[in-house]
């Protein structure tokens, strides 16, 4: 379970930090989501958003401890890369 935590935490912290680094360049966004579905889909399932994580839950993928678990990680993560940037730019 640690490892699933693990990359949905760094995977929504390498997407959302392209998101905010680039400010919403749509080809850095689409090269760094595949790169995030492409290293962790097998663990995780690359939710890398609450939503997905929902949704997964929804559909009897995970259970909704795992649900609430992988939700936690990824507003940590996103939270990660918001210091992260501001950190950058200073």
């Amino acid at each position: 379970m640690i490892h699933k935590l693990l990359v949905e935490f760094l995977g929504t912290l390498f997407l959302t930090f392209i998101v905010l680094a680039t400010r919403g360049n749509w080809l850095a966004i689409g090269g760094a989501l595949a790169v995030g579905v492409l290293l962790g889909g097998r663990i995780s399932g690359a939710a890398y958003n609450p939503a997905i994580a929902i949704a997964y839950f929804a559909a009897g993928k995970i259970a909704s401890t795992e649900m609430v678990a992988y939700i936690v990680a990824e507003i940590a993560g996103a939270l990660a890369a918001l210091q992260l940037v501001r950190l950058i730019r200073l």
